[in-house]
């Protein structure tokens, strides 16, 4: 049965047979401000799992400018209610959807937090679930290093 998905309108839904994960509180300052929290929560989807039905037309994106290198911060979001909405045509193997977003149980429950050296300092983690920072995520991603002299950049930042 299918897991049904919409945004705060019902302009824009979409589907998907299962969630795969990962599934994490990011809380760098893009996915903070995108959804006006603490952290966003995203789950992960393969595309060939995933259904865009309606409101292509009302989907938009915003770019932000890029911090480090392509590919740049896109935000996607329905144009009639502002909601933050997945593609309808996302490249690759798979999709991130923002939890908030589904309106059936997806089945999945968090796994992790990323970013967390950008916690806010008035939030505070308590679930216990495994934390990390950008070095140990890309650590985690690809099995390197983060590239020495590498920067944090944030929305505050003299460099942006």
């Amino acid at each position: 049965m299918a897991i049904r998905g919409s945004c705060l309108c019902g302009g824009v839904t979409f589907e998907i047979d299962k969630a795969v994960g990962p599934v994490e509180f990011c809380h760098c300052n893009r996915c903070r401000k995108v959804s006006g929290s603490a952290a966003l929560l995203m789950i992960g989807v393969n595309t060939k799992d995933y259904r865009f039905l309606t409101g292509k037309e009302l989907v938009k994106t915003y770019a932000a400018p890029i911090l480090y290198s392509p590919p740049a911060y896109h935000s996607t979001f329905c144009a009639n209610c502002g909601c933050s909405v997945p593609l309808p045509n996302p490249e690759g193997d798979w999709v991130e959807i923002p939890a908030g977003l589904f309106d059936d149980d997806p089945g999945v429950k968090p796994d992790k937090h990323i970013f967390v050296e950008l916690t806010p300092a008035w939030d505070e983690i308590r679930d216990g679930l495994p934390q990390y920072t950008l070095t140990e995520l890309y650590k985690l991603r690809t099995g390197k290093d983060l590239p020495i002299g590498f920067q944090m950049r944030t929305h505050t930042s003299d460099k942006w």
